[in-house]
């Protein structure tokens, strides 16, 4: 599909999250726009009421619930899916997809390809090869090549209030980055470059770890001295782990590793700092999971960082008492007693 003047192409977005509904409304200043919902009764709620989980939907935003439309209608695309269904919605849109689409992701998460029969539970031992990036999902069930991702502190409720913010779009392709860099920058909205799409995406990932452990710590009444140190011993952690896992120092230490770990660990906007002040009040994990409206990507991220750590003999000491927290059943207090009487001499050791 090509046009004369590219200005006329819509955009789609893929998911009708919160999220997903406040990047289709800052796309949608500059171009038409595609927003995939699953349900077709939130389809016709977002057409007829141009209303959208407490926001205002753009008028020029329209409600879809058809792949096939977006495919040909659409040459840039954003999918904003949870990881848990990013797999499945993309082998439900490949049949619908060209070497010309490019794909630009959103998603903070991991997706898992486990030996048959295996589960999270059941398997030994994790490793790199079990563990893919959307961007390498989107590889590996379409025929897309030109892909990207957005990462960046990025809560939904400021954006769409249209607070200052940045976000990186990251890619292999130079192509990739100026087109998203077009179609997100604004006034209030700064778009950052980064080639190492992996790096970027691990660091978006695995800030959420350290941002349940934060809540945590706002949950028991500490204050910002234990979140200094907490950010600054999780931004190390998060090196240490996202370089065995593949990704680049520099991505960590960027708008998507450092900016958004700030963000996500001082704010009860975000999912994952709720979930680890809710467990600090003593509520349990399946309660506030079952409470939640929207996926919170850190619970899932716990385990997998703790089997990739164990499997790369990476010291990753938040990452495992958050892991007993909320898999062995122990208290939030005891993991914090554990970090703090536990023997670290060297402050910054990976530069």
């Amino acid at each position: 599909m090509t046009s004369n003047n590219s200005s006329e192409i819509p955009v789609g977005v893929i998911g009708a999250g919160n999220f997903g509904t406040v990047i289709a409304n800052m796309l949608a200043q500059n171009r038409k726009v595609l927003l995939y919902a699953r349900n077709s009764e939130d389809v016709h709620r977002i057409n007829s009421t141009h209303q959208n989980r407490g926001y205002e939907v753009h008028p020029q935003v329209e409600a879809v619930n058809d792949f096939e439309r977006i495919g040909r209608e659409c040459e840039v695309i954003f999918p904003m899916v949870p990881s848990s269904h990013f797999r499945e919605m993309m082998i439900k849109l490949a049949p619908h997809l060209h070497p010309y689409h490019m794909l630009i992701h959103g998603t903070k998460g991991f997706d898992l390809v486990l030996p048959k029969g295996e589960t999270i539970e059941t398997v030994k031992k994790l490793d790199r090869s079990m563990v893919k990036t959307m961007s390498e999902v989107i590889r590996e069930e379409s025929v897309a090549v030109r892909i990207g991702c957005l990462a960046g502190p990025n809560l939904s409720k400021e954006l769409a209030e249209r607070q200052p913010a940045a976000t990186v779009v990251a890619s292999h392709f130079n192509e990739v980055i100026q087109t998203g860099k077009k179609l997100l920058k604004s006034d209030r909205f700064q778009v950052y470059e980064n080639s190492d799409i992996v790096g970027v995406e691990i660091a978006g990932v695995l800030k959420n770890i350290i941002a349940i452990a934060s809540g945590a710590l706002s949950g028991l009444g500490f204050g910002d001295n234990a979140k200094g140190l907490l950010i600054s011993r999780g931004a190390v952690e998060m090196v240490y782990l996202g370089r065995a896992l593949g990704g680049d120092t520099k991505a960590f230490l960027g708008v998507a590793g450092i900016g958004d770990l700030v963000t996500t660990c001082n704010s009860p906007k975000s999912r994952n700092f709720s979930v680890g002040y809710r467990l600090a009040k003593g509520e349990k994990l399946q309660d506030i999971i079952e409470d939640m409206k929207e996926v919170a990507e850190g619970i899932n991220t716990v385990r997998i960082a703790k089997m990739c750590a164990d499997h790369y003999k990476v010291r990753a000491l938040i990452t495992d008492r958050l892991y007993k927290v909320l898999f062995e059943g122990h208290t939030v207090e005891e993991a914090l007693d554990f970090l703090l009487r536990f023997p670290l001499n060297v402050d910054i050791d990976f530069i």
